[in-house]
């Protein structure tokens, strides 16, 4: 009966691999997760004026995508035709443009708030 194991083929030896590997960006990178912090601390201070809580607090920030000339924030209001939504946009631009230093873009969803999304029940 022959060996199993010997049949296997040989494991490379080739560590052409080891260096592909370590340019796979990380699942998690610590500088990203800072900066992302930082913009929701930043977007605490825009207040929604009808429910007198800030936007974080509100769970509205659905995303946030950091880039490196550019950065786009995702995000839902409280009602479809909030009538704070221009002025909140582009608070919420400006406190993450204070932060990144580089131009970000707001995009309003079209989902729906609900409130339990911020642990609220009414």
């Amino acid at each position: 009966m022959s060996d199993p194991i010997a049949a296997l083929p040989a494991a490379p030896t080739d560590t052409s691999t080891a260096s592909v590997e370590a340019e796979v960006t990380p699942a998690f990178d610590p500088t990203r997760r800072a900066t992302e912090l930082a913009i929701l601390d930043a977007l605490r201070s825009v207040v929604d004026p009808e429910l007198g809580m800030d936007v974080v607090e509100l769970a509205l920030i659905r995303q946030i995508i950091i880039g490196a000339e550019a950065s786009e924030i995702k995000m839902v209001l409280t009602t479809p035709f909030c009538p704070y939504a221009g002025s909140m946009v582009q608070q919420i631009k400006d406190q993450a443009e204070s932060v990144l230093e580089h131009p970000v873009k707001v995009t309003l969803l079209a989902e729906r708030w609900d409130p339990r999304d911020a642990g609220l029940m009414w």
